[in-house]
């Protein structure tokens, strides 16, 4: 399984919805109740799966699914 259909998955647990379907270029403003609070059960989420730690800086800065890859491709 590759990074995204992993990340997918977290996405898909931690909105509680197995419908969703992500792309490099997902952001909030395209699932519903991805706001401040989910964003950060997401970071918290994607964490555990891939074992990897992101700086609140990153965080912050995560702007669509993109750069949640991207940032962990450069973690593992």
């Amino acid at each position: 399984m590759d990074i995204k259909e992993r990340l997918q998955d977290v996405f898909r647990d931690v909105f509680d919805d197995e419908e969703i379907v992500i792309s490099e270029e997902t952001t909030a403003a395209d699932i519903d109740g991805w706001d401040s609070l989910t964003h950060i059960q997401l970071v918290v989420a994607v964490q555990n799966e891939f074992g990897v730690k992101f700086s609140m800086v990153e965080t912050s800065s995560m702007k669509n699914v993109g750069d949640f890859i991207r940032l962990i491709e450069s973690r593992v």
